[in-house]
């Protein structure tokens, strides 16, 4: 049922967002350490996953406009009749280095935002989600894809897109685990 897979967008969404949120309390420290192999910092990947989801939305509001619009030409029923969300697909988008991806110059980071001001941008982003979500309670979403070129994607559906945001940040997330393992090992070693 629609309103099941909405549901666990929705607390998905939450709770990925909640966990992103919490790299916001990191010592200064540890969200300025770069790591060995020269990624990113922690800084840096928080304002990543904001520059990600930003242009992310873009492409969910104009889905999410589109696909209201839409109900009025195609049979929402007849849609939803054989729909499937393919969660499992969209599952290895939040599994850090689980494909190889070049991502656009214009989502790399620059370091001019404040942490501040990145974690207000997130939480408006979170926000955009659900109301994206609250907009279409019915299997809304459906009636509109557009193609995904990451991983080979192929066409998703706006709910796909907005579970694929949540994906791509908890990618990072597991990243900035991986910067903090790292950080208290090269603490430990300094000792």
């Amino acid at each position: 049922m629609i309103q099941d897979q909405i549901s666990e967008i929705h607390d998905t969404l939450s709770a990925v967002f909640a966990e992103v949120d919490n790299w916001f309390a990191a010592s200064s420290e540890l969200n300025s350490y770069r790591p060995l192999n020269g990624g990113w910092t922690v800084g840096e990947i928080l304002e990543h996953i904001a520059l990600t989801n930003f242009f992310l939305l873009k492409l969910i509001e104009k889905g999410a406009s589109k696909a209201l619009r839409n109900v009025n030409n195609l049979d929402l029923q007849q849609e939803l009749e054989g729909y499937q969300f393919h969660m499992e697909h969209l599952f290895e988008i939040g599994s850090h280095q689980s494909f190889l991806w070049i991502r656009p110059e214009h989502m790399e980071p620059k370091g001019i935002k404040a942490l501040s001001e990145l974690r207000l941008e997130l939480a408006s982003q979170e926000d955009q989600c659900h109301r994206y979500l609250e907009d279409m309670p019915n299997g809304e979403g459906v009636l509109y894809k557009t193609t995904m070129t990451v991983n080979n994607l192929g066409k998703l559906d706006v709910y796909q897109y907005i579970f694929f945001l949540a994906m791509h940040a908890k990618r990072h997330i597991q990243q900035m685990d991986k910067n903090r393992e790292e950080f208290e090992a090269q603490k430990i070693i300094r000792q």
